[in-house]
């Protein structure tokens, strides 16, 4: 019970994400949103990890790596969900971060990583990306082929680049989950803050509107609960009951997103879209097949007391 009430709140925060940024958009830019996400993200970790006596990495190679971890799984992806969010509803955005497995699965096929790809994914793969057709519709006025949606597709795609980067160069080196979460968040701080000055003042209203209650808290929950908090409890479920587990929670972001749009915003969804949405996470759910495969000898999760893989590399990241 405690691990299923675990899953349901981590389920909750991550699948709101998409609701905070809506409503913080409301009175800052995309690049804002971003620089005080992940600062505040940053401070929260750094706080578990100074109770968890954990030390940021040192070393120059861990920190390049965690530079360009950094950019693509927090920085980019980030601003991206942001420009996307101003013309795209949260819900819809929900599903299409769902996409990030049919990415990761196209640059495995690409970067042969993956030589001999089960059917099933295979076939998950195309049906991933006729749901994704199908949300788009660009055969018809009504649909959602615009610049938005492509942003927020682009952050998908950025996810499965990072998770396939951090794979490859931060996980199993031998330092703390804790602490590499939390240098990530740092550096991309740092790499977001570089871009404020290019990002420019919110063009919402006068500097009254960028400083009213809603936005402010939104970015602030955002930045806490959304980021900084899942953070961490994506990483309490890895160490305690394995990344299997931790893992199902993907399926239960876009409902989350699609609820709290439709309950709190308003947001309204077509027939189209709502069967584009069933046929994404049909085609996601497929090509994750073989994530509930274990063969003796080889393990594809860690052990459940294994503290040494980054959260975000074992889970898919929301938005």
């Amino acid at each position: 019970m405690i691990g299923a009430g675990r899953v349901g709140v981590l389920a909750l925060l991550w699948g709101s994400t998409f609701l905070w940024i809506d409503l913080a958009l409301k009175g800052f830019t995309p690049v804002e949103v971003t620089a005080v996400r992940c600062a505040l993200g940053a401070l929260v970790l750094g706080i578990a990890c100074r109770f968890a006596r954990q030390c940021l990495p040192r070393g120059r190679a861990v920190w390049g790596h965690v530079l360009v971890a950094a950019f693509f799984c927090n920085a980019l992806p980030f601003v991206l969900f942001g420009i996307g969010q101003q013309s795209v509803d949260s819900g819809l955005a929900g599903v299409l971060n769902a996409t990030t497995p049919l990415w990761s699965l196209l640059i495995g096929l690409a970067t042969r990583a993956e030589r001999r790809p089960h059917a099933v994914r295979l076939a998950g793969l195309l049906v991933g990306l006729a749901g994704t057709a199908l949300i788009f519709a660009p055969w018809q006025r009504s649909g959602h082929a615009g610049w938005g949606a492509l942003a927020i597709l682009g952050a998908a795609a950025s996810y499965a680049f990072a998770f396939t980067y951090m794979g490859r160069h931060l996980v199993g080196k031998g330092v703390p989950t804790l602490s590499l979460a939390t240098a990530q968040l740092l550096a991309a701080t740092g790499l977001t803050a570089l871009a404020l000055p290019f990002g420019g003042p919110s063009s919402g209203g006068p500097a009254a509107v960028r400083f009213q209650t809603v936005p402010l808290l939104a970015v602030v929950v955002l930045g806490v609960f959304a980021t900084g908090v899942t953070f961490y409890l994506t990483y309490r479920i890895i160490a305690d009951e394995g990344a299997t587990n931790a893992a199902t929670v993907g399926y239960l972001l876009p409902v989350v997103s699609v609820a709290l749009g439709a309950l709190v915003l308003g947001e309204e969804l077509s027939p189209r879209v709502v069967a584009g949405m069933a046929v994404v996470l049909l085609g996601v759910a497929l090509t994750r097949r073989r994530a509930t495969v274990s063969t003796e000898g080889r393990r594809l999760f860690p052990r459940p007391d294994d503290r040494t893989i980054p959260a975000a590399a074992a889970v898919r990241r929301p938005g």
